[in-house]
């Protein structure tokens, strides 16, 4: 049961966000190449799968907009919901979750540094092995 609680929270992708958007984009592409992001480094995804949506099979993806110090460290209240995933429930256990996330901070030219940065969180329930499929 606790297993399938479990989110399968991904780190698709790990975006800095841009003041203005496309326009930045030349200035991005130099910047990434003397920086990095942070890079979660919990053993366990602490996202909680809301049981009563789980049973139900409601899924979605949260996009939360995280701050992360120099000491890779979230600061929660600045965790803000980028693109909700249409249900509250899920979004705020993505919420919650993100409290717990822990990070290697960002560098730039070798220098830990704050970051602002977005997270994918993916609610989805793990397909049952039906005959001939592997666990």
């Amino acid at each position: 049961m606790a297993m399938r609680l479990r989110a399968c929270a991904s780190v698709l992708l790990l975006f800095a966000c841009g003041s203005d958007g496309e326009s930045n984009r030349a200035d991005s592409t130099a910047a990434a190449v003397q920086s990095d992001v942070p890079v979660a480094i919990n053993g366990e995804s602490p996202f909680q799968y809301p049981a009563e949506l789980y049973d139900q099979g409601v899924e979605g993806e949260v996009r939360l907009r995280l701050y992360v110090d120099s000491a890779g460290v979230v600061h929660p209240e600045s965790t803000r919901v980028a693109s909700s995933s249409g249900t509250s429930a899920l979004d705020s256990a993505a919420v919650r979750g993100a409290a717990q996330l822990r990070f290697a901070p960002a560098h730039r030219r070798g220098v830990s540094v704050s970051m602002t940065f977005f997270q994918p969180v993916i609610f989805r329930r793990r397909a049952a092995a039906g005959p001939g499929t592997a666990n």
